[in-house]
């Protein structure tokens, strides 16, 4: 019979133990401020351009590229001298006097032969792309012309018009949405989950480890059974990994219900300044028109449905719970964290499995393909949670993966139990896959 206090000691135990640790509390403080300093960092580079210029040389045979070429964008096409050759030009890009030189012959517009861009490699792809990007957009405009198209129609073929998206909730209501944050929130979702699960999973296999090495557990288990310790150590394990994803969370919505008001007071701040400069300007009342706030309800995107976050934890924990009582039962079986390497795979190849695969239900979280994974018990944990998070699933499809997961777990947690107890107080000796079986048969 499990005496459940005895449990509940050790999850005590486990629970402050590890709560109280630097590590911890560094972790679970400095993860957000990492998240959004990378975020930034990363919008930073995508916005800034900090490099020196592209200079390419336009040898233009036709006589009607270089103009347009220069108005878009003069710091980067230049035209050639009537002193300069090819062959200068040439030894300048080795020089890196110059980047390239992109040469139009005369039967570029007439016959569309392609044009000739040499170069000495600086600028990647991106410097490539841009290049290709403005040669095609001022030869169509060239040749709209040479064909008297008027300039209402090359309007309307340079139109790009807008798409509104709205998502419907479960009450059928449309609400606006973006497409990209679901996909990012989608992915971001699943990357905690999977490090969640193998972190916290290595630190249970890890305490086992340590408490075996020790001789500590003979201790331990001359008061309570097998199963009550390594119960009581896989839900005081649990129990940190939702507090430290609890306080994520909550930081998180603190922000996003935060975020409105408090940008629409330094708007109206910086609003109302401006009212007053105008108006010292102009008495006569012309600053009444100026808006006195602006619309920020796409802040709403960022907000996150209760109803997730509840699924979130639940698909976490049973998660969590299935594969931890494994990472235990290696812990239990091996002396030492290099003798567990031999059992580590087996147990990791479905946990990378639903990590690669989260980039692809992202994209189409209604594919045959994305229901097989999340309803599977060993990659729902992470492949349910992105679709909930991208699309409208199904409440059975939740329902019926959260079933499967839990009668996995029950399974995983008999298995487990018998190897743990098994395993826990033997030394010595180098369990192998066979070894593993037998106790499993024994038990």
């Amino acid at each position: 019979m499990i005496n459940s206090s005895k449990i509940w000691l050790i999850i005590k135990r486990e629970y402050s133990t590890r709560v109280q640790t630097k590590s911890f509390l560094l972790s679970t403080f400095l993860t957000p401020l990492l998240i959004l300093g990378f975020m930034g960092f990363i919008i930073f580079m995508t916005v800034s351009d900090n490099e020196a210029p592209k200079q390419v040389v336009v040898i233009d045979e036709t006589g009607r590229l270089l103009e347009p070429l220069t108005q878009l964008n003069a710091t980067r096409y230049l035209p050639i001298t009537a002193s300069q050759s090819i062959d200068e030009i040439r030894d300048q890009i080795m020089a890196d006097e110059l980047d390239g030189y992109v040469l139009f012959d005369r039967s570029f517009l007439s016959e569309g032969t392609p044009a000739t861009f040499v170069h000495n490699g600086a600028g990647g792809i991106t410097f490539f792309e841009s290049l290709r990007s403005d040669i095609r957009d001022v030869t169509r405009q060239i040749r709209l012309e040479d064909n008297e198209v008027s300039e209402a129609i090359i309007e309307i073929f340079e139109e790009r018009p807008a798409l509104e998206n709205r998502r419907m909730n479960e009450e059928g209501v449309d609400e606006q949405s973006n497409a990209f944050l679901s996909f990012s929130g989608g992915i971001l979702i699943g990357i905690f989950i999977f490090f969640g699960l193998f972190g916290y999973g290595a630190i249970l296999m890890r305490s086992v480890i340590e408490e075996k090495t020790s001789r500590i557990v003979e201790i331990i288990t001359s008061s309570v059974k097998p199963i009550e310790l390594m119960l009581g150590k896989l839900l005081g394990v649990c129990l940190v990994a939702l507090t430290q994803f609890g306080l994520w969370i909550a930081t998180y919505a603190g922000v996003t219900i935060l975020a409105a008001p408090v940008a629409q007071f330094f708007i109206n701040q910086r609003m109302g300044d401006f009212q007053n400069s105008v108006s010292a300007l102009d008495a006569t009342g012309a600053a009444a028109n100026v808006p006195s706030d602006i619309d920020l309800s796409f802040l709403e995107q960022f907000s996150v449905d209760p109803l997730f976050i509840l699924f979130f934890f639940v698909f976490f924990v049973l998660g969590f719970l299935m594969y931890s009582s494994i990472f235990a039962a290696i812990g239990a079986a091996v002396d030492s964290e290099q003798d567990s390497q031999q059992f580590m795979t087996p147990v990791m190849l479905p946990i990378l499995l639903g990590y690669m695969l989260n980039f692809r239900i992202a994209e189409a979280p209604d594919s045959t393909f994305a229901i097989i994974a999340s309803l599977f018990p060993l990659t729902s944990p992470i492949n349910m949670v992105t679709r909930i998070m991208v699309s409208n699933v199904p409440i059975w499809e939740v329902a019926l993966s959260i079933i499967l997961l839990i009668l996995s777990l029950i399974g995983m947690l008999l298995l487990a139990a018998r190897i743990y107890r098994s395993g826990i107080l033997m030394y010595g000796k180098k369990p192998t896959f066979k070894e593993l079986f037998k106790w499993v048969r024994q038990a």
